[in-house]
Parts: C-alpha cells; structure tokens; sequence
C-alpha cells in the first residue's frame, strides 16, 4: 500500500495497534466511538508518555497526518508504552511507523521502551515484518468499512478495556 491510500483510508498506528488486539475495538474506533478518556490504564499511560524523555526535543511528531512518533533521534523512532503485555501490538505499531517512513524515503529503527519493566525492545523493518504488515492493513481496510462491528469476541484482557462495559452491558 503506498502513502495516498493509507491517507486515503485513515489508517493510523493506532488502528494498527488495535487490530492486534480486538477487531471489535478497531472498528469501534474507527467509527469515533472512544471511551478512552475515562479508562485509568489510558490515563496512566498519557502520564507516561508526558514525562518520559522530558528533555527529548522532537517529541510527537506527526507525519503525513497519519503516524505520531513519540519521539525521534537520529538513529531510532521511539515508542513509549506503560506496559509490555501488548508487545506484538506496540511492535507492529512501530513497524507501520518504519514502512510510512520508508515509503518516504526514510530509514531507522525502532524503539519501544517499557520504563515499568525497565525493558527496551529493538524493531527492524524486515521483509517478514512488512508482508505481515501490508496484509494486516488490507485487512484493517475491509474491517472499518463493514457496517456492523466484529463479532465479540471475549479476550483475558476484556476487563481492562475501556470499552468492556460497551461490549459486555
């Protein structure tokens, strides 16, 4: 998929993150339906994310109005997360954010830092990571463009999620 048409169909690293977790939440999302703002774990997570690396200054860059990086140096695109329980999610985040990169002529690696876990994790746009990619992002496409939501779907961390009670009342 080149640029435009991930301009075209909105797809941002938040969707990518989603799709990896719920279809149901992605979706949802997708159609401004967002309970986030009232979720602790959301509120937590900005707390983080507004004081970790205080004295960075490229912070919150958005690019082509579809990905905000954390943070960027000359090496690495970093990503803060609050926890490492969504790895395979924050990962595929921060390769979407390496491909819309490279299709820019841009190259680097990601970085995601948990600083609960004082844990880091390296991530290489690899041929494997990117075919995995554009499947994800056809198939993040044909998701919000269906008229009713993924069917529900009960996952170990539903409880957690700000839109359990949507889900599940």
């Amino acid at each position: 998929m080149d640029l435009e048409s991930l301009k075209e169909i909105r797809i941002t690293g938040l969707k990518v993150n989603y799709y990896y977790i719920c279809k149901r939440k992605l979706w949802l999302f997708s159609k401004n339906l967002s309970f986030e703002k009232n979720n602790d774990k959301i509120i937590l997570g900005q707390i983080l994310h507004e004081n970790y690396y205080k004295s960075e200054k490229e912070r919150d860059i958005l690019i082509q109005e579809l990905i905000s990086i954390d943070i960027v140096d000359d090496d690495y695109i970093r990503e803060v997360k609050s926890s490492d329980k969504m790895e395979k999610a924050d990962t595929m985040q921060v390769v979407y954010y390496l491909y819309v990169l490279k299709q820019l002529g841009i190259e680097k690696v990601g970085l995601i830092n948990y600083p609960k876990q004082k844990k880091k994790k390296e991530v290489h746009l690899t041929k494997q990571l990117e075919q995995e990619l554009l499947e994800a992002l056809k198939d993040i496409e044909k998701i919000v463009n269906q008229p009713k939501p993924p069917k529900l779907e009960k996952l170990p961390y539903c409880k957690k999620c700000s839109y359990f009670e949507f889900c599940f009342a």
